[in-house]
């Protein structure tokens, strides 16, 4: 059997190696200094990353505000009111009862969260799906058809949620609805979790939406969040065509004017009614075409139908800041406003 110390011997021990430590010669190697830790700040969020989810989340409730707007048809104000951390337990003694919340999964982290809707703002919120005017009922349970109704709103709102959070490649999946019980079993009562609570306005209610997820598991998405608040944003596939659909739509003032020449100013002076000034240009010159002030090309003036038209024969330098254009063999003619 080994030698069991005591308490005395264990304190020698430590006086010892601090003797030893003092009297080691100038510019030796010390070992790092050690810091206590405390295991429960594990999951913490820190104030830089709370900053990037509160920009996350202001941008999810702009956009959901105008997407649930546009297909309630009817005026619908949200705005971020609050993100904390808290215990999992407090997260618990603020739901209502009753309530609507669901379960939604995190990928590809495999943690579940959870999204509640308050009935005051579930209620006004079928009703107007139903036909009515947006009106609050009483606290009750939903019948199958309003959860059924009710569940496509939430799974707009995912959507909503996943096309802000898309940038650091978080993905939320809608599961299902869940019951108190099941709710309290998801997660153990003293575990970390970033609660984000909106605030939602109607003509006749009110209400609130609270999103509840695990923090611990959020850390690497969060420096990820940090780093991309950094970097050039980069707009979606579905942004940019959308983009391109709405420009497709803008009218520019456009003009086929002469290139530039010089005349003489007696000629402009003696200029009367029905004379005919003779340009210094070649019978086959090349007039300019110019879009919003700007140099889009070269072109002929010819007709087109009942419309004067401009047939584009060439592009111009990149230098110019419009882009060159390449010379197509079967030259396309635009008409010219």
């Amino acid at each position: 059997m080994g030698k069991q110390l005591g308490q005395g011997d264990i304190d020698a021990l430590f006086a010892a190696a601090g003797a030893n430590a003092s009297t080691q010669p100038e510019g030796a190697e010390t070992e790092a200094p050690l810091e206590q830790y405390d295991f429960s700040s594990a999951g913490q969020i820190s104030n830089d990353q709370m900053r990037a989810i509160s920009s996350v989340n202001d941008l999810f409730a702009r956009n959901l505000m105008h997407t649930l707007g546009a297909w309630l048809r009817t005026p619908f104000k949200m705005k971020l009111v609050a993100g904390e951390q808290l215990p999992f337990s407090e997260f618990l003694e603020r739901l209502s009862s009753p309530n609507y919340i669901c379960s939604i999964r995190l990928e590809p982290l495999g943690a579940v969260g959870l999204l509640e809707l308050e009935l005051a703002l579930a209620s006004p919120i079928v009703d107007v799906l139903l036909g009515g005017v947006g009106r609050a009922w009483p606290a009750r349970e939903l019948t199958d058809i309003e959860d059924a109704i009710l569940t496509s709103v939430v799974q707009m709102t995912v959507q909503e949620l996943n096309l802000a959070w898309q940038s650091v490649g978080l993905e939320f999946v809608f599961e299902k609805r869940e019951s108190e019980a099941a709710v309290a079993r998801m997660l153990t009562s003293g575990e970390k979790t970033l609660c984000v609570s909106f605030e939602a306005r109607m003509p006749e209610a009110q209400g609130a939406m609270n999103i509840c997820l695990p923090a611990v598991v959020l850390n690497a998405i969060l420096r990820r969040l940090i780093s991309e608040g950094d970097r050039p944003k980069r707009r979606s596939k579905e942004a940019q065509a959308r983009v391109r659909e709405l420009m497709g739509g803008v009218k520019f003032g456009a003009a086929l004017q002469f290139p530039s020449m010089r005349l003489r100013a007696s000629e402009l002076a003696a200029l009367e009614p029905g004379m005919v000034l003779r340009l210094p240009l070649a019978r086959h010159s090349i007039s300019e075409l110019r879009v919003g002030g700007l140099q889009f090309g070269r072109a002929h003036p010819v007709r087109t139908g009942e419309h004067r038209g401009a047939q584009l024969e060439g592009g111009i330098d990149s230098d110019s800041g419009i882009g060159a254009l390449e010379t197509q063999s079967a030259v396309e003619t635009m008409s010219v406003n």
